[in-house]
C-alpha cells in the first residue's frame, strides 16, 4: 500500500527507505533530519540558562530511528561543551521513573526528543518541568503552549502541505519508490516568556527577534 508520510525520523537508518533520492519501496514524504536539530536547541538552551551545564535529555530508545538521533544530539553537546544524562523511555510505564530520576539529578535544564509515545505524553512532561523548575527545550509549538519554556522545529502547515503534494501525485498514478524524500528546510522557535518569568530567566533580545511567536 503507498504510503506518504508527513514526518520520518531519519528514514534510511530505520530502514524504512533506501535512500532519500530513491526511497525504492512503498513509502515516501519528509525526512526529519536532525544534526542541525539537536545543534541549534542547545544552543538556544545555552543562550537563556546562564551557566548551563547539564542537560538530561528525555527520549524514547524503543524506536530505532532516535538510535541516530540521541547520537547526533551527543555530538552537538561535545561541541557547546555541554553534558547529558539520558533518561530513556521505551513506553508509558517508564515515564514515572524517568521523572523522578530526573529530578534526583538536579539538572540544569531539560532537552526532549519527540516521537509519537513522547508527543502522547506533552501534557505530563511539561507539567514535570514546571513541578520542578526546570527550563525545558523541546520540538513543538504545543508543547511549550503546555507551559514548556521553547521549542524549535518544523513547521507543521509546511509539512502538511508537502505531505499533500506527494499524496496527490501518488493518487495521479505515481510511485513512492520514485518520489524522492524531502527535508524540511522551515523552522519555528516558539518561547513561552510566562514561563521564563516564572524560572527567573530573561530571553536575550536576539531570541526575541528571531521568534516565530511569543507565548505571553
Amino acid at each position: 500500500m503507498p504510503l506518504g508520510m508527513p514526518t520520518a525520523i531519519d528514514p534510511v537508518g530505520a530502514g524504512l527507505v533506501a535512500s532519500l533520492a530513491r526511497p525504492g519501496g512503498n513509502v515516501t514524504g519528509n525526512a526529519i533530519l536532525y544534526a542541525e536539530l539537536s545543534t541549534k536547541r542547545l544552543e538556544f538552551l545555552k543562550d537563556v540558562v546562564p551557566g548551563l551545564s547539564r542537560v538530561v535529555v528525555l527520549w524514547n530508545a524503543a524506536n530505532p530511528a532516535n538510535a541516530s538521533v540521541w547520537h547526533e544530539t551527543q555530538a552537538a553537546a561535545r561541541a557547546l561543551g555541554l553534558r547529558l544524562h539520558s533518561q530513556d523511555v521505551r513506553g508509558a510505564q517508564d515515564f514515572a521513573g524517568a521523572f523522578a530520576r530526573t529530578a534526583q539529578a538536579h539538572p540544569d535544564a531539560l532537552l526532549v526528543l519527540d516521537d509519537a509515545l513522547i508527543n502522547m505524553h506533552r501534557q505530563d512532561i511539561a507539567e514535570f518541568a514546571t513541578q520542578e523548575h526546570l527550563p525545558s527545550v523541546l520540538a513543538a509549538r504545543e508543547s511549550v503552549a503546555a507551559g514548556g519554556l521553547l521549542s524549535y522545529g518544523l513547521s507543521l502547515p509546511d509539512l502538511c502541505r508537502r505531505a499533500a503534494i506527494d499524496v496527490d501525485q501518488i493518487l495521479q498514478g505515481a510511485k513512492p519508490a520514485d518520489l524522492p524524500m524531502e527535508q524540511p528546510m522551515k523552522f519555528e522557535l516558539v518561547i513561552n516568556l510566562k514561563t521564563a518569568k516564572a524560572l527567573g530567566l530573561t530571553i536575550p533580545p536576539h531570541l526575541l527577534m528571531l521568534a516565530d511567536e511569543v507565548i505571553q
